[in-house]
């Protein structure tokens, strides 16, 4: 199946903000429900310790989906690291729940911050969780040069691995949506009634799924895109992690050798 960038509503400037945020409520959810990211652990940890710090710096963080297992399972085997959760449209009431929830351990920026030039008073290891797919492959080189310019570490990790299971699976997000929406916290009527009266954030999730899929980069694209952005005394990685239960995922690791 090769690589289709079509649109996503979510990237969209002029995509109603009540919506967007919907949808990141959800992945939000969803992500911490399954545990998404658990098997990321020791890519996560190692590009901590090739980054010489205890912070994470997360790109494009929608609605902070997973970061909550992340730091879990991380403060359990890496006391004292720190998350700072950004995005270019940042939905700052998800960022202020999960800075609440997680006691100290996350703080987050309400300014915008654009992946491909990271502002340098953001020190720490970068990391991308199901965003990378969001870039065409000229915008992608943007992010990854900026990495490998700055000397920062930076993980990429995409759980929409692009294969038919996962296409067919996407057709089933509004009903999957509907049956998750009452136990999103805090609660909101605008997301109700736009699940169940109108229902745009279950469509809209499921058509922005389906892309995601079809625009997620192999691994060997992956390999191909940091080829063409090598930057002297800088090593990237890629690989794949096999999961039993859940969606594989697609990894590449950046950092200064």
């Amino acid at each position: 199946m090769s690589r289709i960038h079509l649109f996503e509503f979510e990237d969209q400037s002029w995509f109603p903000d009540i919506i967007r945020k919907g949808i990141t409520d959800y992945l939000q959810y969803a992500a911490n429900r399954i545990d998404l990211y658990n098997s990321l652990i020791p890519v996560i940890k190692k590009g901590i310790e090739k980054s010489g710090t205890k912070r994470i710096v997360d790109l494009c963080s929608g609605g902070g989906g997973g970061t909550k297992g992340i730091m879990k399972h991380l403060n359990e085997e890496m006391p004292g690291v720190r998350l700072t959760l950004t995005d270019k449209f940042p939905n700052v009431p998800a960022f202020k729940t999960i800075a609440s929830e997680l006691h100290g351990q996350v703080d987050y920026r309400e300014d915008s911050i654009d992946a491909t030039n990271v502002p340098q008073d953001l020190k720490g290891m970068r990391t991308m969780l199901v965003a990378f797919h969001h870039f065409r492959p000229e915008m992608a080189r943007k992010i990854l040069a900026d990495a490998s310019r700055q000397g920062a570490v930076i993980g990429i990790f995409e759980a929409t691995e692009r294969s038919l299971i996962n296409f067919i699976g996407m057709l089933f997000t509004p009903l999957v949506v509907m049956l998750a929406v009452p136990f999103i916290r805090p609660f909101k009527w605008s997301r109700i009634f736009l699940t169940y009266i109108i229902p745009l954030i279950p469509l809209f999730t499921m058509w922005d799924g389906i892309v995601s899929v079809l625009r997620t980069y192999s691994t060997k694209e992956l390999d191909t895109l940091t080829a063409s952005v090598a930057a002297p005394g800088y090593r990237w990685e890629t690989g794949k992690i096999v999961k039993k239960k859940g969606p594989n995922i697609i990894y590449l690791l950046g950092y200064p050798s």
